[in-house]
């Protein structure tokens, strides 16, 4: 196989193409990670306790250990906000209002109103397709009706013709 035909022409692969045919198989997973696992096997019990009892004796590196197990640190916090309920487009306006002060008294952060505004206009834009459907189906309806009513029109004149 030559060269020519594994490397494109442009240099760069295409977007999840590798140019190591033969390499790991995707979900295979690192050897060393294997090795550290099964080295562990049997030993977390003992372990743990070990870094408890560092812990309890002032050692803080395994203080922090325990204590980033038990007490993750947390990625997002819940928020109370009273925002105004969102029914209709003209509504949205308020509900930001009400977002951007929050983010002006410091209640919540620019990136949770950032957060915030991405949810509502989601909602605003699920709304907004929901009123285009029922808008849809209701000229659908119109048109459907419109269509049987000249069918009947045109029936009507036919039996009228007929009969003179």
């Amino acid at each position: 196989m030559n060269n020519d035909s594994v490397i494109p022409k442009n240099g760069r692969f295409p977007r999840g193409k590798s140019g190591n045919l033969s390499g790991r198989p995707p979900g295979r997973r690192n050897k060393a990670t294997l090795a550290a696992e099964q080295l562990l096997e049997g030993e977390a019990e003992q372990l743990t306790r070990k870094a408890i009892a560092m812990a309890k004796e002032g050692d803080i590196q395994a203080m922090r250990l325990c204590l980033e197990r038990l007490m993750p640190v947390r990625k997002e916090r819940c928020l109370t906000l009273d925002l105004k309920p969102v029914q209709k487009p003209n509504d949205l306006p308020l509900t930001f209002a009400d977002v951007l002060t929050a983010v002006g008294e410091g209640r919540i952060t620019p990136g949770e109103g950032s957060a915030l505004a991405n949810v509502m206009t989601s909602h605003m834009q699920a709304i907004e397709t929901n009123d285009l459907v029922a808008r849809l189906q209701a000229l659908e309806s119109d048109r459907d009706e419109m269509r049987r009513l000249r069918r009947q029109g045109e029936q009507e004149l036919d039996c009228a013709g007929n009969e003179s």
